[in-house]
């Protein structure tokens, strides 16, 4: 039985979807005004994970990942670089799809964006409006309520007393109380705006999901995810929102994700210690990546650093290692391996303890190799690539794996490569060692390591 570490009751539980066999998960997905940073890929490939996995399990998953396309930062970065907001978050979208698709991250089923899903956000304004927990202010914003809620704060564990106390922010005059949010917000000049019953505007961030998710997945959904950071006040006013406005329960499971650290501090644009995915997969290979990300347990922090990614991707050539050479059987069963692999899979998405299964029929393989067992090998590298295939993992050629990479669009070619071991095969067979060595030596300077056995040199780069 699959158990989930639900947020809101800080317990696992096991996962009872609210219709049997199907499953319902909204993720908050990317703000589109610059590229995708490595906080931004764990989102992508923890939630791609899970949906994975559920899959895999025997769900029917509709899985919805929205796009913020607009808002102030898209607005401001629009403004600075001279162009429309719809240039500005095209190029963003398609860079988001680029690098999610490198990193074998599977499409969601649905992608709803805030500009086209103005009229669901505009209906539940005015729900919330009629209810009585929202008020129009003398500006031209709409704010939520926050004090017509109970229970508002059970996500994040916040008291409204506390914030109110730490609120250090001059108290805006239009708002009743501090800790009310905006829901609608007047046009400015030379902003983009949508008529509504308040007048032009455009949307607050959170009611922008509340909207997307109830109109893609209904009132009352199984899952909802995102970074540790979203938790407060985003989907805690997500909640506050939703439950006012349909008048029964939001989501039965949240799911938060850790922080990606950089010397124990979190990555974050407004930090400054960010890398974006583009920077890192000129120097890693993409499923390098997605191993780092998937080596820690989703809720852990991730610790980046060049150390961990070499770690990672020694890892994966351990992997390839063991595949290479090997023509893998088609199998749908991953035996014994694969009730140990369920079984830790099932503990939460514990990818940790995954990946050590992983190791031990890669171990398993290598045994088999040498002791020639071709028809043991050859199952024991389908089980692999079947089990790694739940995890996105494993479904590359070997070889190419092993001969590519990031750098492989760089330095000598893989014919010039074959050309120079061909010639040190055969200065070797005229016992020229010095000639040998200086092939080895001119490879091992461009970055190509050489593996010598008794069936010829192969060769990976470094």
């Amino acid at each position: 039985m699959l158990k989930i570490f639900n947020n809101l009751t800080k317990q696992k539980e096991t996962f009872k979807p609210i219709e049997t066999g199907k499953a319902g998960m909204y993720v908050c997905g990317m703000t589109v005004y610059d590229y995708c940073h490595v906080g931004h890929a764990r989102v992508l490939v923890v939630f791609d994970m899970i949906a994975r996995y559920l899959r895999y399990s025997g769900y029917d998953v509709t899985y919805v990942r929205n796009i913020t396309d607009i808002d102030d930062k898209i607005i401001n970065r629009a403004n600075e670089n001279g162009e429309t907001i719809d240039s500005l978050t095209t190029r963003f979208i398609e860079a988001m799809h680029e690098d999610a698709a490198a990193l074998a991250v599977l499409s969601p089923d649905q992608e709803p964006r805030a500009t086209t899903s103005m009229e669901q956000i505009i209906d539940m304004i005015q729900t919330l409006v009629d209810k009585g927990y929202a008020y129009p202010a003398d500006n031209g914003d709409v704010y939520y309520d926050v004090s017509k809620f109970e229970g508002y704060g059970r996500l994040s564990g916040k008291k409204l007393e506390d914030l109110r106390a730490g609120e250090r922010v001059a108290v805006d005059v239009v708002k009743d109380d501090p800790m009310d949010f905006v829901l609608w917000k007047a046009a400015k000049p030379e902003e983009p705006s949508w008529e509504s019953p308040w007048g032009a505007g455009r949307p607050g961030w959170h009611i922008e999901c509340s909207a997307m998710s109830t109109d893609c997945l209904g009132d009352h959904f199984d899952i909802h995810g995102g970074g540790l950071d979203l938790q407060f006040p985003h989907h805690e006013n997500e909640i506050a929102q939703s439950e006012a406005a349909t008048g029964c329960k939001f989501v039965n499971y949240w799911i938060h994700n850790g922080f990606v650290q950089i010397k124990q501090e979190k990555m974050s644009k407004s930090l400054g210690n960010f890398f974006t995915l583009r920077e890192v997969l000129k120097v890693y290979a993409p499923e390098v990546m997605r191993y780092f990300i998937l080596a820690s347990h989703y809720r852990s922090p991730l610790n980046y650093s060049d150390q961990n990614l070499d770690s990672a991707k020694a890892a994966m050539e351990r992997f390839y290692t063991a595949l290479r050479g090997v023509k893998a059987d088609e199998v749908s069963d991953g035996g014994d391996y694969e009730q140990r692999f369920r079984k830790v899979m099932d503990d939460d998405f514990n990818t940790v303890e995954a990946m050590a299964v992983l190791f031990d029929i890669a171990n398993a393989l290598n045994v088999a190799k040498l002791e020639k067992n071709s028809e043991l090998a050859a199952r024991l590298a389908g089980q692999l690539k079947y089990l790694g295939a739940v995890l996105g993992l494993l479904q590359e050629d070997a070889d190419a794996f092993m001969k590519g990479g990031a750098s492989a669009g760089e330095g000598l070619s893989d014919a010039e490569i074959d050309v120079l071991i061909e010639q040190r095969s055969t200065a070797k067979q005229e016992k020229n060692w010095a000639e040998s060595d200086r092939i080895r030596d001119e490879l091992q300077s461009q970055g190509i390591v050489l593996e010598d056995s008794t069936g010829g040199t192969t060769w990976r780069r470094g």
